[in-house]
């Protein structure tokens, strides 16, 4: 991985820590809420999970909403709102003029 990962890791890890201090757990306690041991989520507060056991310690903390801080859900793209419109039209078709119209042969004064 590289450096930035790392740091971001990292700075994840202090904040779940962080969490779970505010919540007044100990790790023993949140690794066995979640099934898991102590080292577990000591490596997390470390940055060294995957994302199922990051998930299940914001869990057992009682933190999910801090999900939606964390990535929020991005709004649709305007490209695919306008695809799912479909086409609105621009101007009226001239194949369509031309029909409707009387022929000049038929036009009786």
């Amino acid at each position: 991985m590289n450096e930035r990962a790392d740091i971001l890791l990292e700075m994840l890890g202090q904040r779940l820590k962080q969490t779970r201090l505010n919540a007044d757990r100990t790790q023993q306690e949140v690794a066995d809420i979640i099934g898991m041991s102590r080292t577990a989520i000591e490596g997390a507060e470390k940055g060294k999970c995957n994302l199922s056991t990051f998930v299940s310690i914001l869990l057992a903390l009682d933190a999910t909403d801090q999900l939606d801080l964390f990535l929020p859900e991005p709004p649709p793209s305007p490209v695919l709102l306008a695809k799912a419109k479909g086409r609105k039209r621009q101007r009226a078709s001239a194949a369509k003029a031309q029909q409707t119209s009387p022929q000049r042969d038929e036009l009786e004064w």
